[in-house]
């Protein structure tokens, strides 16, 4: 990546590589960085940290969105230094987690320097009491580094192995983890998205190199290594803003589509069911989607009701079906393992005839498209570690260049996860924890093994009854929904509770769902009719239906729903409930 991006500098150092919308208006303050600078500042930052005798130790980077992220980024590539992409503190609301991450990834990484700009060290200072652990930490704003520093700048004795960075997982399951990429993990996963995302030499001069705008999280792999790396293996420009900024308004997003004409842009599936929600006439009437090519769908369940509404609802825009584009992946695989072909509608599977969903086009499952070039897929029995054949359900296993090299500091993790052998297959398989079949050669994913219900001996995924549960009623938020199981018998029973099921032996349902407030006095109503929905469709008797306010379910950074932290919240009484109004 750091001989790509001199590479770019020396060829067409004026080309703008990124823009930042500063408050995500595309009439507002904008920053850009052409190819030319960036490699300098990347090689300023290099210099300062190679002086400093920082190579081959870990950076903990703690930069808020923007274009300095970039510079220092680029910067520990450059100094032989591992990136360690992380969330500053910011806001008291999220102070208390970010500081508990913050810690647990300073610690587990054992970093040695904190990259950020001069709002985030400053901040930093002040927080000796809550962090003693800064006090042995060297600490630097980027800005700060001067121009003049790139002189020192000595080439890194870099391999393919040599390791890149460490992409901390996002916890949905388990205690986040730092993956090990290397810089030849990196190389292999830009050839795979540039070639599934169709990002051919012609498709680029077509586009005069605009081929991104992006607001997701750039401490997040998908944010990362899609739209910013990218954007330098490629040599092309792209559109930065903040994520806040898209919650606070998703019509950003289609407005920054419309006026830089990228060809790609994407996001999870709870990205689209946001613009959904802000799509009135006014904002149609002044969009053009049409030079929209790769909407990329992925890092959480890819809803085909969701693909189809969207569809629909801005075709009037220029938006066209065959540029969804749901794809899989996962950090321990650098990110891209499989996705849809380029400028082809994605392949949808009809609910079974006799299943929970027959009939209901959109309960269908979505394809994530072929596996990347030189990436083997295969559907594993997590048992008995065979293969199985075409359509079963099993636990997907990956083999290929951009499987990372393991856990940082971690050996047994490691072993178990990555280090996987398959009777008939050569090599070794990296486990992924995900569920899913093979049909044609496309890939659909079902669920994570570990969020996996057992009652009475049969498997049911979490998705299928949160689908169930949110085409039941239109109160329930798309994508906002927890189902889990839990103990027959366990310590709220003990208070002689009156939910259903008391004093039942083994594992019983439970489902947790967002709903609007002013939907509150439907409780009761909304309740029966997903319990109703679910015993039909499912053959399942529900234990609980919780109705909680919109934004408490807890999400990773990538929108994924930490069913295990709502089981826990559950369990502890801590949700959010919405209470029915006071008659009086």
């Amino acid at each position: 990546m750091v001989d790509l991006l001199t590479q770019h500098a020396a060829h067409h150092p004026d080309r703008t590589a990124y823009r930042h919308l500063v408050t995500g208006d595309c009439d507002g303050e904008i920053q850009e960085i052409s190819y030319g600078r960036l490699a300098a500042r990347s090689r300023a930052v290099a210099a300062w940290l190679q002086e400093r005798g920082l190579a081959g130790t870990r950076a903990m980077l703690l930069y808020p969105p923007g274009l300095e992220f970039i510079s220092g980024y680029l910067g520990c590539l450059a100094a032989g230094v591992v990136a360690v992409p992380g969330v500053p503190p910011q806001g008291r609301a999220h102070n208390h987690r970010a500081l508990t991450r913050m810690k647990r990834l300073i610690a587990d990484a054992d970093a040695r320097v904190i990259l950020g700009d001069r709002d985030v060290i400053t901040a930093l200072s002040g927080m000796a009491e809550q962090l003693p652990e800064l006090a042995d930490l060297t600490r630097v704003a980027t800005e700060d580094i001067p121009d003049e520093a790139s002189a020192a700048w000595r080439e890194p004795d870099l391999t393919a192995d040599s390791v890149a960075f460490l992409q901390y997982t996002s916890g949905s399951t388990s205690a986040p983890r730092g993956v090990m990429v290397t810089h030849g993990n990196l190389l292999d996963n830009e050839g795979i998205l540039t070639e599934s995302m169709g990002h051919t030499p012609d498709t680029i001069e077509e586009y005069g190199h605009e081929m991104f705008v992006s607001w997701l999280p750039v401490y997040h792999d998908m944010g990362l290594i899609g739209p910013v790396l990218n954007t330098v293996y490629l040599g092309v420009t792209a559109t930065l803003f903040s994520p806040l900024h898209f919650l606070q308004d998703p019509r950003r997003w289609l407005t920054a589509i419309s006026r830089y004409r990228p060809h790609t842009s994407g996001g999870p599936n709870f990205a689209y069911e946001l613009c959904l929600k802000h799509a009135g006439p006014g904002l149609l009437d002044g969009l053009d989607l049409s030079s929209w090519k790769v909407a990329v769908n992925g890092a959480e369940p890819v809803r085909a009701a969701t693909l189809r509404r969207f569809t629909e609802t801005f075709a009037p825009a220029g938006f066209r079906r065959e540029a969804l584009h749901p794809c899989y992946g996962l950090a321990e695989s650098t990110l891209m393992v499989t996705g849809s072909t380029a400028h082809t509608a994605p392949t949808l599977l009809q609910p079974a005839e006799t299943g929970p969903h027959a009939g209901q086009t959109d309960a269908a499952t979505v394809s994530c498209g072929l596996p990347g070039r030189h990436v083997t897929v295969v559907i594993a029995d997590p048992q008995r570690h065979e293969e199985l054949p075409d359509g079963e359900v099993g636990e997907i296993w990956v083999r290929g260049a951009s499987v990372a090299k393991g856990y940082w500091r971690n050996a047994l993790a490691t072993r178990e996860t990555f280090r996987a052998t398959l009777a008939g297959h050569e090599g070794r398989f990296l486990r992924t924890g995900d569920l899913g079949f093979l049909h044609n050669g496309e890939l659909f994913v079902t669920g994570r093994l570990k969020d996996l219900i057992v009652i009475d001996g049969r498997n049911h995924y979490p998705q299928d009854l949160e689908l169930t549960a949110e085409m039941a009623h239109p109160a329930l938020r798309p994508g906002c929904t927890a189902a889990f199981s839990v103990d027959g018998l366990d310590e709220r029973d003990t208070e002689g509770a009156g939910a259903a099921g008391i004093g039942a032996r083994g594992e019983q349902a439970v489902v947790v769902a967002e709903i609007a407030p002013d939907t509150a006095s439907e409780a009761e109503k909304i309740t029966d009719v997903i319990r109703g929905e679910i015993g039909e469709a499912h053959g399942l008797s529900v234990r609980d239906v919780v109705l909680v306010e919109p934004g408490t379910i807890p999400k990773t950074s990538s929108g994924k729903i930490q069913r295990h932290a709502t089981r826990a919240a559950y369990l502890d009484g801590t949700l959010a409930v919405v209470a029915a109004p006071d008659p009086s």
